[in-house]
């Protein structure tokens, strides 16, 4: 199928997972994740009514988004991808709101180089995994305590990256440890879900799911 029957079928998943969980799919925001996926094919996916797009690196994300500027309305682009804090000075600059938000020496980064109140997202490495980048469960009352206090940063929520697997009934615990810390510290936003298992997220409380291969296809290596 092409993008536009792709992102068809994904809008009618969203909605099916929120009559599920007797949610609004107007609560569910779509971010297609465009890792190795060229400027042009963005449009294309622009052109069926998507307007949030996400990257994963920043040094790829900076053509892209140059290129495709001028498109109306504007792309609101979401970094998701894991920061390293000699990007935050182009990052700031680039995206509308940072993902991968990992460490207390990150927010402090991009609270110094940004120059406007700039949107994050505290990642939490909900499952622990070693191979994952992210506050762990038992820091994350504190990190945001000291984020919190940091100039030109909104903390608009949490993030999470769940272990895969091939059911994602597996991964539902991870989902709904995240909606309860995000519940218990009064934010409004949860970022989780990709395309194995965003249904399962949005049942247990996703407010934004990131998605590159349902709508894109398999990525070519990059």
């Amino acid at each position: 199928m092409g993008i536009e029957q792709n992102v068809r079928l994904i809008e009618e998943r969203i909605s099916g997972a929120c009559e599920r969980a007797g949610r609004s799919p107007d609560e569910v925001t779509l971010v297609a994740v465009t890792k190795t996926i060229e400027a042009p094919v963005i449009e294309a996916a622009f052109r069926t009514g998507i307007v949030n797009f996400g990257e994963n690196k920043v040094q790829e994300a900076l053509p892209k988004i140059e290129q495709l500027k001028n498109l109306k309305p504007r792309l609101t682009w979401h970094m998701v991808g894991h920061l390293q804090t000699n990007k935050a000075k182009t990052a700031v600059d680039i995206f509308d709101i940072i993902h991968s938000v990992d460490s207390l020496r990150l927010a402090e980064e991009l609270s110094r180089r940004s120059r406007r109140d700039l949107s994050v997202l505290i990642e939490v490495n909900v499952a622990g995994e070693e191979t994952k980048s992210g506050f762990s469960t038992d820091e994350v009352n504190e990190a945001i305590k000291q984020v919190a206090r940091l100039p030109n940063i909104v903390i608009e929520g949490l993030m999470t990256i769940a272990p895969w697997g091939e059911d994602a009934e597996q991964v539902r615990p991870v989902f709904r440890r995240l909606r309860q810390m995000g519940g218990a510290l009064g934010l409004k936003h949860l970022s989780m879900g990709m395309t194995d298992d965003f249904e399962v997220a949005i049942e247990e409380g996703a407010t934004i799911v990131r998605i590159g291969r349902a709508i894109f296809g398999e990525r070519r290596p990059g």
